[in-house]
């Protein structure tokens, strides 16, 4: 089992910059790809990043190209977001994949349990 603590979301303005950290505990989670989740009011669960485990294929879903970037070390896993719009408004997941190469909603194994991000015009 392993357990994923996000912190780091906030209110903030439209422009602004914040940074979500994701530790995980217990069975390693080293070798399997992570990634971060969102999800809006009234919305389903969409893909926002994903980082293999060596850190060396990284996916983004178009709308946070360039705005958003995702890392990770031995501790979990960290999503830097900036130039932020209404539209990032939403609860982020971290999440750990089933396999050690990408991630996708339906391959998660673990999630976490969110931090809400909301962003004012």
């Amino acid at each position: 089992q392993v357990r994923l603590v996000e912190s780091g979301g906030g209110s903030v303005q439209a422009g602004d910059s914040l940074r979500l950290s994701c530790k995980a505990s217990g069975r390693t989670s080293s070798n399997n790809a992570m990634g971060w989740f969102r999800q809006a009011p009234g919305k389903e669960r969409e893909f926002v990043a994903g980082i293999n485990w060596k850190g060396s294929n990284i996916q983004y879903r178009d709308s946070v190209k360039g705005r958003f970037t995702i890392s990770r070390d031995s501790a979990g896993v960290y999503l830097e977001m900036s130039s932020l719009e209404p539209e990032d408004t939403a609860v982020y997941y971290c999440a750990v994949g089933r396999s050690s190469g990408g991630i996708g909603r339906d391959t998660v194994q673990y999630w976490g349990q969110g931090t809400l991000v909301t962003v004012s015009a």
